[in-house]
């Protein structure tokens, strides 16, 4: 359990050729593009009104600074690493170098619930969306497949139903990006790109528009006062908020995972992780103070689509569609770079014999782990369309923050124990900055409910069991080691 994979092997399997492995294809600009497509989106777009009206009020601008701070802390960890070890996983394969093989397998599967449940997250939103621009154009579908079967549904004739049947767009939407990326990583960047550019576009339209519209009176009082309970309003509440939104910041860490598909990653991956989270973090704050501005925080409760909300009150009616359309592809974009990073995790692991070959299988033509692909269209699939968004986002937070602890401490144990390797990049005043990073993360951690706790532990248990029934002894560095000890022998 505590082999380690040598920094020199992982390097080595880098060098992969053009007919079994990925292929190089993604340049600086790809990868801002692929973090800004991963941060900016449920943030932003949903959880700022979760947030805000459950947790908050107009102070989840702090939650927003609180959870950037930490992320800067882990993003510079992240952007070491990156330029050290540009190999496909993320923090598994950091892990994999630093804690041991128990502790990747551990990571990787923590991951899923980074990755997977990001995506189907997003898409029940990009559900919610769908549903009112459909609405506009006077397509109307059945709220019982617009829900899943644990949300309350509220049917055209006023009767409420105790849950729906299934969230069919959030099925939707998963499906056809899923298949985007069998299709292969270069034109899913194209279409990234794309998509990215217009959300940004809009987001500072909103911005824009929306500032002369700000009522002071709905920042008073900022800080609501605490209910009594942990977490909902007061300074509790900005610190749970922040736990909650700080999935939305987990762009950066997508981009690591595609290191193996960058053209230059010794370069070019710190300037994708690094970039790519101060323009989210600038965009998060402005958006919310703008939001929160145009709207009282109560007016978002419930509410799956506060963005739309806040804007009706500016009068722009003509461009309500408009807004609606670069939201959705806001979180198109979210869906897409998630979906890259969940596949490239399971690439990384099989390859590794912790899970079964058909993860690591790349498609002749396409050059995509196009199995591993069509396996996350069933099983994000499933979760976007019958679990409730606020479940998933909690579920998402707890499992990144635990990744980007574990990537902190495995800078200050790298330096110690291999301080020779070659770094394009360092993180400036080891170990202070991995400390802050853990310790806020354990912080954002502790905020968040009990029931995550619970989750996670449950989670981690089920991955323990198949570690020991199957990871353990498939594992090709344990086999490796078993060669060389006997033939020593």
């Amino acid at each position: 359990m505590l082999f380690k994979k040598p920094i020199n092997l992982l390097i080595e399997e880098q060098k992969y050729n053009g007919e079994n492995g990925l292929t190089r294809t993604l340049g600086p600009y790809n990868l801002i593009a692929l973090g800004i497509g991963a941060i900016v989106g449920a943030g932003i777009f949903s959880l700022t009104g979760i947030v805000a009206s459950e947790n908050a009020g107009p102070a989840v601008i702090l939650s927003f600074i609180l959870a950037g701070v930490a992320c800067a802390f882990c993003a510079l960890c992240y952007a070491e690493y990156a330029s050290m070890i540009p190999v496909a996983g993320s923090a598994y394969t950091y892990t994999y170098a630093t804690l041991g093989e128990f502790m990747a397998w551990i990571i990787g599967w923590d991951l899923v619930l980074e990755y997977a449940l990001a995506s189907a997250t997003v898409a029940v939103s990009w559900s919610s969306y769908a549903t009112k621009l459909l609405a506009q154009l006077h397509i109307h579908l059945p709220a019982e497949l617009t829900s899943s079967p644990f949300d309350p549904v509220k049917l055209a004739n006023g009767t409420t139903l105790q849950g729906g049947i299934i969230n069919l767009p959030a099925v939707f939407i998963v499906i056809v990006l899923s298949l985007v990326l069998v299709k292969g990583t270069k034109e899913s960047a194209t279409i990234n790109n794309l998509l990215v550019i217009l959300k940004i576009s809009v987001i500072l339209l909103f911005i824009a528009l929306g500032w002369s519209f700000i009522n002071t009176d709905n920042y008073s009082p900022f800080i609501p006062e605490n209910t009594g309970e942990f977490g909902h309003f007061g300074w509790s509440g900005i610190v749970r908020g922040a736990a909650v939104v700080f999935f939305g910041f987990i762009g950066f860490d997508a981009v690591s995972t595609a290191a193996q598909e960058a053209k230059n990653p010794q370069k070019d991956m710190p300037i994708g992780i690094i970039g790519s989270l101060l323009v989210a973090t600038i965009l998060y704050v402005a958006f919310s103070y703008v939001m929160t501005g145009l709207a009282p925080y109560t007016a978002f409760k419930g509410d799956a689509s506060p963005a739309a909300t806040a804007f009706a009150v500016t009068g722009y009616h003509f461009l309500n569609s408009a807004l609606i359309i670069a939201i959705l592809a806001g979180y198109t974009s979210v869906i897409l770079v998630m979906l890259l990073g969940q596949s490239r995790v399971f690439y990384s692991m099989s390859k590794d014999g912790l899970l079964p070959g058909f993860f690591s299988n790349i498609h002749p033509r396409f050059k995509t782990p196009w199995k591993s692909n069509l396996f996350f269209l069933v099983f994000v699939g499933l979760l976007a369309g019958l679990v409730p968004i606020s479940d998933l986002g909690h579920m998402v937070s707890i499992g990144t923050l635990f990744a980007f602890s574990l990537v902190a401490l495995g800078v200050i144990i790298l330096r110690r124990t291999n301080p020779e390797i070659p770094r394009s990049f360092k993180v400036p005043f080891v170990p202070l900055i991995p400390i802050l990073g853990i310790a806020v993360c354990v912080c954002l951690m502790i905020g968040l409910p009990i029931e995550s706790w619970i989750r996670l532990f449950i989670w981690m248990a089920i991955g323990i069991i198949f570690y020991f029934l199957y990871g353990k002894k498939n594992s090709k560095l344990r086999k490796l080691h078993e060669e060389n000890r006997t033939n020593h022998l």
